[in-house]
């Protein structure tokens, strides 16, 4: 009965019934038009921003994309491979070695009453050595964790893995038992889809050279055994006659013996950062930067550096960045990821351990 009431009442109206199958095929028919009008929108935008009248718009772009594995190919859609490459040369790197005279690490414990403010003014409100600092920016967000004992950070790796699946941050913080950690070097990572295993470098951990067949850049940070970070390598034998004991690959260096480099040497797009510095006090600097976000798109090796030094950074340097570029504190992120597959694995990362505690 209700069914021959219910075709009565749609013959009496004079519509026609629709069936699902068709109900799914506009929504289909719909969704394609608005994709293919998207595609249509962005490709538009990115022409205008490569080929328009703006070359610092177009190598923004470029060196924007062309810093991740996973959409560099968006800038060889409008340029020649030659283009691309005028764009992103850079002047060469003069390098400069570690001048150690200039950090003198505090030792004095600090004080057993009220909480202890550094010399930039910066307080260590629950007494934890650690103190965590927003940083914004006109184009990003991040944060700046100072680490007052420089003991504490210490290489996170696992050399029994080295060339298998590496680990997450939060992954090797739990290895380590460490309060807090971020990203640290380069890897491996054939078009985005890498395992995280590979360091690009060679790699010091705990007083051990690992991978040396892939050679050092002058983009190695490395501390050494009195706990004065180091930047401006120009061998492999540096990391023994220096005395490092944790280091990795990667770059730009940033700030080196209490100077910027030169800002020809720190072109960049603009994506999500991490980078480790040193005070003159001995404080380890820890930087990561949002990007790829509404409300934080990223910061240049510029930024980094000029956040660097407000700081008080004698050194520093640029690490592994986009979709890598997390830092760990208190049990969770405290920052966004960019990645949309998830949290990557990594073959190096810098941990914080616990305060009076040694690698295990």
């Amino acid at each position: 009965m209700v069914k021959l009431l219910m075709t009565f009442s749609d013959a009496a109206s004079g519509k026609p019934r629709i069936s699902i199958g068709q109900i799914l095929l506009r929504t289909l028919i719909v969704l394609l038009v608005t994709v293919l009008l998207v595609a249509v929108v962005l490709y538009s935008v990115m022409f205008l921003m490569i080929k328009g009248p703006s070359p610092t718009m177009r190598d923004m772009f470029v060196r924007s994309v062309k810093e991740t594995s996973a959409v560099g190919f968006l800038a060889n859609l409008y340029l020649t491979d030659e283009e691309i490459a005028e764009i992103e040369k850079i002047k060469e790197i003069t390098v400069e070695e570690t001048d150690t005279s200039l950090v003198s690490v505090k030792t004095e414990a600090r004080p057993a009453e009220g909480h202890y403010t550094d010399e930039w003014g910066y307080t260590d409100d629950d007494d934890d050595g650690i103190i965590l600092v927003n940083v914004p920016g006109p184009t990003y967000t991040g944060y700046m964790m100072i680490v007052l004992d420089p003991s504490r950070v210490v290489l996170g790796c696992n050399p029994a893995t080295i060339g298998g699946r590496g680990y997450t941050v939060a992954e090797y913080v739990n290895m380590f038992d460490a309060v807090a950690g971020i990203n640290g070097g380069g890897f491996d990572d054939p078009n985005g889809k890498g395992n995280g295993g590979m360091p690009d470098s060679a790699i010091v951990y705990d007083g051990q050279i690992y991978c040396a067949g892939k050679g050092i850049g002058p983009g190695f940070v490395g501390i050494d055994e009195n706990n004065i970070l180091h930047v401006g390598f120009t061998s492999l034998e540096e990391l023994t006659t220096r005395k490092i004991r944790d280091g990795c690959g990667y770059g730009p260096i940033l700030v080196s013996n209490g100077k910027a480099m030169d800002a020809e040497m720190l072109v960049s797009g603009l994506n999500p950062r991490t980078a480790i510095g040193q005070r003159k006090d001995g404080a380890i600097l820890l930087l990561v930067i949002d990007g790829r976000q509404p409300n934080s798109i990223g910061a240049t090796y510029q930024d980094e550096a000029d956040i660097m030094l407000r700081f008080g950074a004698v050194n520093a340097m640029n690490l592994d960045g986009g979709s890598s570029s997390l830092m760990w504190f208190e049990g969770e992120y405290i920052n966004n990821n960019a990645s949309v597959i998830g949290i990557r694995p990594i073959p190096t990362s810098f941990m914080v351990l616990k305060e009076g505690a040694k690698r295990g």
